[in-house]
């Protein structure tokens, strides 16, 4: 391991570019007409963004910055899948105009789209909608809400998605053509997925729909070991969505995040001190829980521990260390260490499957962002250097007088 200063990401390109070929072996080899739409909201790091555009993914976005980063990015209005609750009316039209992939969440979103008809009468607009369903009751145990219903779509139990078909099979320019189905699992199962396509056939047969596209969704589990992998999703997706469509007349339409770059990041701290309070050894280190699990909700991790001097099998054993990041926060604390070598400090700490949502959901708390290296072959190229004071004051409004004073001294 490079002695780069700590604490910083690691994107390793072959094994990204790899997963990436995978996914698209998968879809290829059973549906054969497929679009790949890249969760921004899991990672947006640009060298991230421009890897899997490059590769011909989509950009999936769920607000107007996701949006507007696109943009900035590179992709055009109708290289977008735009989805989530919380668009902007203004990137909804543009998004809209343009022929991209609108999948509508909300009664306001059926009046924006009312109200653009209307004002484009001779223009034809293709939308998708979005369909929140009971995935517990198919797959007891399996969902992230359980029996409280998941926030998100029309409801098909309750009578919502047929009311806000009805209303949109009104409009005369607007066709739905899409079904958006994404719902999120703790299992992340293959039997999620089938689950999904069968209730995609289930609509199209209830309501006569004529779709050009299902939109799966993400979700999807990778790069764990003895769980499944995107060969085992799409076969049984496949044999459930060939009941009622053809690969001919409808794309499948997925949108990975945490499957396709978790197992190609890799985070690095490194030990700073060590202090034993009453019974209690705490291993301080320069990474926080804050950067790899800022929801606080994991209850393991993955890891592995480069012992600097003395060796590790010449080190005592202790029964418990806690592993703590830097913060002042109580609850920044990471993991027990139990019944392993004592660690001091130069030792470093390198969590694995950190690519997912970690980078994104990074705060601005007591340390700015971290730097990421992409490693490829066997050099590591910074791709995003760390954050310093004059990132985190960009675009904010400082006292005249104050921001004089400063400037001066830097002069000086």
């Amino acid at each position: 391991m490079e002695k780069l200063q700590t604490p910083y990401f690691v994107i390793d390109e072959a094994v990204l570019a790899g997963y990436y070929q995978m996914l698209e072996n998968s879809l290829r080899q059973n549906w054969n007409n497929y679009l790949i739409g890249y969760s921004f909201k899991t990672n947006s790091l640009p060298w991230l963004v421009s890897f899997v555009k490059k590769n011909g993914a989509l950009a999936e976005v769920v607000s107007e910055d996701e949006y507007l980063l696109a943009r900035r990015l590179g992709y055009e209005d109708r290289e977008i899948i735009y989805n989530g609750p919380y668009k902007s009316e203004a990137s909804f039209r543009s998004v809209l105009l343009a022929g991209g992939y609108m999948n509508l969440d909300s009664g306001q979103e059926i009046s924006w789209l009312t109200g653009l008809a209307s004002e484009y009468p001779s223009k034809h607009f293709t939308v998708g909608i979005r369909a929140n369903f009971d995935l517990e009751k198919r797959c007891p145990g399996e969902t992230t809400m359980g029996e409280v219903s998941g926030r998100f779509g029309f409801c098909y139990e309750t009578g919502k998605f047929a009311e806000a078909l009805r209303t949109l099979r009104e409009i005369p320019n607007v066709s739905v053509s899409g079904l958006h189905l994404h719902s999120s699992s703790k299992s992340r199962s293959v039997n999620i997925f089938r689950s999904i396509a069968q209730m995609a056939c289930q609509l199209q047969q209830e309501f006569q729909l004529s779709l050009s596209y299902v939109d799966l969704g993400g979700g999807y589990c990778g790069g764990m070991e003895g769980r499944p992998e995107y060969p085992d999703y799409f076969p049984v997706v496949a044999e459930e969505l060939s009941k009622c469509f053809t690969p001919d007349q409808t794309k499948l339409i997925v949108e990975p995040g945490i499957s396709l770059i978790s197992k190609c990041t890799t985070f690095v701290t490194s030990v700073f001190d060590t202090r034993d309070i009453r019974k209690t050894r705490y291993v301080m280190t320069d990474g926080s829980r804050f950067n790899i699990d800022a929801t606080m909700i994991k209850t393991s991790h993955l890891f592995h521990i480069l012992h600097g001097e003395p060796a590790a099998a010449e080190r005592p054993v202790l029964p418990q260390q806690v592993i703590s990041g830097y913060t002042c926060m109580e609850c920044d604390r990471i993991f027990s260490y139990e019944n392993r070598p004592e660690l001091f400090p130069g030792d470093r700490i390198v969590y694995e499957n950190v690519g997912g949502y970690t980078m994104s959901l990074n705060p601005l708390f007591i340390q700015y962002f971290p730097p990421v290296y992409v490693r490829r072959n066997d050099a590591l190229i910074q791709v995003r250097r760390k954050w310093t004071p004059e990132d985190y004051i960009q675009g904010s409004v400082l006292d005249q007088e104050e921001e004089r004073k400063i400037q001066n001294e830097r002069k000086a």
